[in-house]
Formats: C-alpha cells, structure tokens, sequence
C-alpha cells in the first residue's frame, strides 16, 4: 500500500513562509526557505530547472520520485496561485482540500471538501502504487490527527524566522517519531522521520 508522507522546507523556528504570505506575494518575506533548490550544480531528474546540491538533489529526488498525487490546502493552493491550474509536482496530480467550492478548480486538479481522509482516500486512488505527498502545515495537521502519516521529512533551512506559518498546528496529543536518516546538505539540513505507532 502506499504511504503518505509530508515533505516541506521550513526554518528552524518552525515557520513555513514568512510574514505575510498569500496571493501574488508566495511566502511572504521568506524566498529563502527554497535556495537551496537553485545552489547547487547537480541537476534534478524531476523538477526542471532545479539545480541542487549532490546530497540535496539525492534525498529530493527519492522523495520526488516516490509521489503520485499531491493533497494541498485552499491556504497553500491560493498562496501559490494556484498552481497554474495544475500540480505543484511535474508528474503528480494535485487534490485541492477545501471546506469550501473553488470554481477556480481545473479539470487537471480534484476538489475535495469533505474531508482529509476522502482527499487522501482520492490521493491515493489516482496515485496507484506511488505515495501521496501532503503540501501545507493545515493538510499536514489534519492528516496527523487522522493518524494517516507515515512519514514526516523536514528539509531544515539554518534561519529563525520569528514569524509566518507554522508548519504544525496544535495536535490533541504526542506524535512519536524515529529518525530515519539524516542528511546535511549546503544550506539546509535534511531530516527524514518515521512515523511511530
């Protein structure tokens, strides 16, 4: 079965944008969270353009290869206008959580609104035997009060930010997890965590 797992760049304090994110502004005053997919010399085999660090580009891209659909929040979707009309990911396809209609919605992209265990229910039917990845703090969140996790990777960037968008929201209790792999990189540190249950 496939796994689910969230993968995100964030600065040690726990932010995942600076202040002021939204529409037209990306992540606020934070662009520096993503340097390091641009500072390298070692080109991604999935993302076009993405030119990272040799140990940076090998942990990207086992983690980029392994998605087959990617579950996003109306926050994160707005934010990254969204999308274009398509996936934040070249080769998988993006299920839109909402609380809310989103006509704004394309025939490349799936609205779910009922729900983070139908979109990763939806996520995983269009992913096949690839795994679902989970884009934004509030989708991460849910899916872990769900118990739907398998695994948390945070590509740790060395930079206290002192404000924007938490990674995670308040959790109803602990979640325990086992460090899988470690991996330091020029600019930002990979952590790669198991779910425990």
């Amino acid at each position: 079965m496939s796994k689910v797992f969230t993968s995100h760049a964030v600065s040690v304090d726990g932010y995942i944008t600076g202040r002021d994110p939204g529409a037209g502004r990306g992540l606020g005053d934070a662009p520096m969270l993503f340097d390091w997919y641009f500072d390298g010399d070692t080109p991604s085999q999935v993302f076009d353009g993405f030119k990272l660090s040799e140990p940076s580009a090998r942990v990207f891209d086992a983690l980029a290869g392994r998605v087959g659909a990617v579950v996003a929040g109306r926050n994160t979707y707005e934010d990254s206008d969204r999308f274009g009309g398509g996936s934040p990911h070249p080769n998988a396809r993006l299920v839109v959580l909402s609380h809310r209609a989103a006509p704004e919605i394309t025939e490349r992209q799936t609205l779910v609104t009922t729900g983070i265990e139908d979109a990763i229910a939806a996520a995983r039917e269009i992913a096949g035997d690839l795994d679902v990845g989970l884009m934004g703090g509030g989708v991460a969140t849910e899916a872990l009060r769900a118990g739907l996790v398998d695994e948390v990777v945070l590509h740790q960037v060395p930079i206290l930010l002192g404000g924007g968008r938490p990674f995670f929201q308040t959790l109803p209790e602990q979640v325990r997890l086992r460090l899988v792999e470690a991996v330091p990189a020029p600019g930002v540190t990979h952590l790669h965590y198991a779910i425990e249950r």
